[in-house]
C-alpha cells in the first residue's frame, strides 16, 4: 500500500490507484494546503482519513491541478477548505466534466470503469487568474495559472523555499502525457518550455501521474510533445486521412497509437476552427 513520501522539506506526495494519481501535501504553520481531490467523494474521504495520519494539522487549502475529474471530483469533500483553481475551470465543468457526470448518471453501465455516484460537481471557490502567492503559516506556496496546453486550467503549484512543484498532468510519469478533454496539442511543448525557464536544475517536479522527477525529464517530455505537435501540423496542411498521420507520428514519438490518435483529432479540429488552410 503507498504511504505518505516526504519529497521535500515538509512536501508530501502519495500516489493512488485508481489512474496511479499524484496527492500532494504542503504544511505550513497554520495547516495543510493538499493538492488535487481525486476521482469521487468516497476516494475523497479515504484520502481526509490519510491525511490526519499524516498531521495533527487541519485542511485549511486545496488546490485543483486542473479540472479533469480523476483530480478534481473529490472536491465536495472539502467543503470546509478554501478551493484553489484556475479560473476557466467553471468553464471547463460546463464545457466537459459536467456533461460527461450527466452522461455516466443516465446510464452508469456503459461506463463501468467510473464510480461517479453521488459526484456534486464542485468548482474552486478561490479562482486564479495571475501568478499568486498564498502564505500558509511561514511559507508562501506559490500558484502559476498556464497557457492551454493540457487543458485550457492547468494550474501549476511552487514551494520556493523546498524548490519543489506540482505540475499536474502537464506531464506525466508512469504513462504517457494524455491528449484528454479540452487539450491544446499544438501549444502544449511551448508550454512545457516556459515552465522549464522557471525551474531550477535541482528542483524536484511532481507529476499528475508517476514518481517524482526534474527539469530534464520534462525537457525530454516536451521534444516528444513537440514531435506530435509538429506532425499533426503537417499532416493538416498536406489535408492527410487521421490514419496516415497517425502511422507516422507513432513512428517518431514513440507513444501509444490510441494516444496520438485522440492528438490528431483534436488537433485537426482545433486547426479547422482557427482556420488555418491547407494548400
Amino acid at each position: 500500500m503507498a504511504e505518505w513520501t516526504e519529497v521535500a522539506d515538509r512536501v508530501f506526495h502519495r500516489r493512488y490507484e485508481p489512474l496511479d494519481i499524484s496527492i500532494g501535501v504542503v504544511a505550513g504553520d497554520e495547516g495543510l494546503l493538499v493538492v488535487d481531490t481525486r476521482c469521487n467523494p468516497r476516494e475523497a474521504a479515504e484520502l481526509r482519513t490519510d491525511l490526519a495520519g499524516l498531521s495533527p494539522l487541519p485542511v485549511r487549502w486545496v488546490v485543483n491541478t486542473h479540472a479533469h475529474y480523476d483530480h478534481a471530483f473529490g472536491n465536495q469533500s472539502f467543503a470546509d477548505a478554501l478551493i484553489v483553481g484556475h479560473h476557466l475551470i467553471p468553464r471547463h465543468f460546463e464545457e466537459y466534466e459536467g456533461k460527461r457526470l450527466s452522461d455516466w448518471t443516465a446510464a452508469p453501465g456503459s461506463w463501468p470503469q467510473y464510480d461517479w455516484t453521488d459526484v456534486v460537481l464542485t468548482p474552486p471557490s478561490v479562482l486564479v487568474s495571475t501568478v499568486t502567492d498564498l502564505d500558509i503559516g511561514g511559507r508562501i506556496v506559490r500558484f502559476h495559472p498556464l497557457p492551454p496546453g493540457h487543458t485550457d486550467t492547468d494550474l501549476v503549484v511552487e514551494i520556493p523555499d523546498a524548490r519543489a512543484w506540482f505540475l499536474g498532468d502537464v506531464i506525466e510519469e508512469s504513462g504517457p502525457p494524455m491528449y484528454g478533454s479540452g487539450s491544446f496539442p499544438m501549444d502544449w511543448p511551448g508550454v512545457l518550455d516556459s515552465l522549464a525557464a522557471l525551474i531550477r536544475p535541482g528542483d524536484l517536479l511532481v507529476p499528475g501521474h508517476g514518481a517524482a522527477v526534474d527539469r530534464s525529464f520534462l525537457e525530454a517530455q516536451a521534444d516528444v510533445l513537440r514531435v506530435v505537435a509538429d506532425g499533426i501540423r503537417q499532416s493538416f496542411e498536406r489535408g492527410e486521412p487521421i490514419e496516415s498521420a497517425a502511422e507516422r507520428i507513432v513512428s517518431r514519438s514513440r507513444l501509444p497509437i490510441e494516444i496520438v490518435d485522440a492528438a490528431i483529432l483534436r488537433g485537426y479540429t482545433l486547426l479547422s476552427l482557427s482556420g488555418t488552410a491547407r494548400p
